[in-house]
């Protein structure tokens, strides 16, 4: 097929121009929105299976086709997308990875705003079709944004950056089942549970708050990214060995993190391990996402370049510092004790990483698996903490592994993305194998074997698998 050429001058794809006088805090902080808001939207899908489970008395499993049809879009707009970046050519690195953005925002908008004939007809098919759409905004921004903000900057500061921009992505995950269910569930006293007017104004809203990001990133003067090199309309990007290891690195991921929070509760029900009610269970699943929180904001600064390395420790003292605070003045001393015990630990793995991503990524993975084993073999509060702990140590995999999946992929950087992107269909396939593993051997603790297989992998791909080779 003939190549496609672009001019440096017409597009903002390709490998950035990197200018040491520039400030590029602004434009970070800019797309950063990006990620708190998908984070957001993500969540928010928690809040919505019961809302619908009520209004269309539906069964679980049919509840559940709010996340297949969510995460769904992941793996069949990115399949559409690298289908049409090998014939065609790829279409982020035509119109630039601004306009890629603000693309990937309108479609999330229009998304949300289906919701209000979806609930002026109560129809479950058609908020499941507006779940997709919106879902399909937020895949296309995936792709665009994050290797984005991995070259918005110094490139040995590409991990630190991917780490602080899915901080705030989590921290759209903490506030939406707050903000959320309180708009959903609580102003709703009055109506019927077979009412699904209350899902209008927050997805009304949220459409407000797309489209004016959308607006601030179209007057935004975001560094321009110039062309190295002609884009061709092929698979150049299978080309990399360490991508196609990296795309397996984010099946695994997904499932293993995914599976470990979705039995988290059931786990701590077991009489073996803690015995709690699901009313107080999710306290602890509290911890174990605040925990993935904490950690990616310790993963910002540890993975930063400073001049003065005193500064990066400083910042990581007041991160945890604030954490035992917050912890503190919710739960007490003791919940807030061995808060603090974790982020020592977790800490301490930082600092025998040396600060290096792939390094960290593979002691991160390993100190998962310990926990795991703990998981499996212990009981009691031992074995409890230990799952809870994991969140800490998931904290920098998924930016880390994305930011080293994609290094050196120049032109096919965006290729590359929408293949990582469609790689978190691992987290609707890796938890029902493990409810097979626990169904059939009649004992959940020994399923997290599944997941601590896939860690194994993780384990591989931080120690050697990253390692930038173009294949043949």
């Amino acid at each position: 097929m003939a190549g496609i050429t672009t001019k440096s001058t017409n597009t903002e794809s390709g490998n950035l121009s990197y200018d040491p006088s520039q400030s590029y805090t602004g434009p970070l902080l800019t797309v950063a929105m990006l990620f708190f808001m998908w984070g957001f939207i993500t969540c928010m899908n928690d809040i919505l299976i019961p809302k619908m489970k009520d209004v269309f008395t539906l069964q679980h499993w049919q509840a559940m086709l709010i996340q297949t049809a969510f995460f769904g879009a992941y793996f069949i707009i990115s399949l559409l997308y690298f289908i049409f970046s090998v014939t065609k050519g790829d279409p982020i690195q035509k119109i630039g990875y601004k306009s890629g953005i603000i693309v990937g925002l309108i479609v999330s908008a229009v998304g949300c705003l289906l919701f209000y004939p979806a609930a002026e007809n109560i129809s479950y098919g058609f908020f499941l079709l507006a779940l997709f759409v919106l879902a399909s905004g937020v895949t296309i921004l995936q792709i665009a944004a994050n290797p984005y903000v991995a070259i918005l900057g110094p490139p040995e500061g590409s991990s630190s950056r991917m780490n602080l921009t899915q901080a705030l992505n989590s921290l759209g995950t903490t506030i939406a089942p707050l903000l959320g269910g309180y708009l959903i569930f609580d102003q709703v006293q009055s109506q019927t549970t077979a009412n699904a007017d209350s899902v209008k104004l927050p997805y009304l809203g949220l459409a407000a708050a797309l489209v004016l990001i959308a607006l601030i990133i179209k007057v935004s003067r975001l560094p321009r990214v110039t062309e190295e090199g002609t884009m061709v309309a092929d698979a150049g990007a299978l080309k990399y060995r360490h991508l196609l290891l990296g795309i397996i690195c984010i099946f695994m991921y997904v499932g293993g993190e995914v599976t470990i929070g979705s039995n988290l509760i059931s786990y701590l029900e077991l009489p073996q391990i803690a015995g709690l009610g699901e009313s107080e269970a999710k306290y602890y699943l509290a911890f174990f996402w605040g925990g993935a929180m904490v950690g990616r904001f310790f993963g910002a600064v540890a993975l930063a370049s400073f001049e003065n390395n005193r500064n990066k420790y400083l910042l990581i003292s007041l991160i945890g510092i604030a954490a035992f605070i917050v912890v503190f003045g919710l739960y007490g001393l003791n919940m807030a004790l061995i808060v603090l015990g974790l982020i020592v630990i977790n800490l301490v793995v930082f600092f025998l990483g040396k600060f290096i991503p792939n390094r960290t990524l593979g002691l991160f993975a390993s100190a998962v698996i310990v926990l795991l084993l703990f998981a499996i073999l212990a009981e009691g509060h031992l074995a409890m903490w230990s799952v809870i702990a994991i969140g800490l140590f998931n904290s920098i995999m998924f930016p880390t592994i994305f930011d080293l999946a994609i290094k050196g992929l120049g032109i096919h950087t965006s290729q590359g993305s929408s293949l990582l992107v469609m790689a978190i269909v691992g987290g609707a396939i890796i938890p029902p194998l493990q409810g097979v593993i626990a169904d059939v051997s009649g004992n959940l603790q020994l399923s997290f074997v599944l997941p601590l297989l896939c860690y194994l992998y993780i384990v591989f791909y931080g120690f050697w698998g990253y390692k930038v080779k173009q294949s043949q």
